[in-house]
């Protein structure tokens, strides 16, 4: 299971529970977009990518910075190295 979060500037695009599908965007550096256009993640690399393109909507908050969505994929976590 992996989570990750998005960034997501208008209130109500999506719902906890909801079953989402998400766009690779890559390059150097890959990102993720909630369709249509909810939501971008950060920046992974070449190593980090998601395997899958569909997950659950697990929370979405609000705080002095906007408005972040956290999405659950089918996928192993990230293995960070230490």
């Amino acid at each position: 299971m992996r989570l990750m979060k998005f960034k997501m500037e208008r209130p109500g695009q999506v719902t906890e529970g909801q079953e989402v599908t998400v766009t690779e965007l890559g390059g150097v550096n890959y990102n993720y977009m909630i369709e249509p256009a909810v939501a971008m993640s950060g920046c992974y690399t070449i190593g980090e990518r998601l395997p899958v393109n569909r997950g659950i909507v697990r929370a979405v908050e609000e705080n002095e910075r906007g408005y972040y969505v956290t999405v659950e994929f089918d996928a192993p976590p990230i293995a960070r190295k230490e």
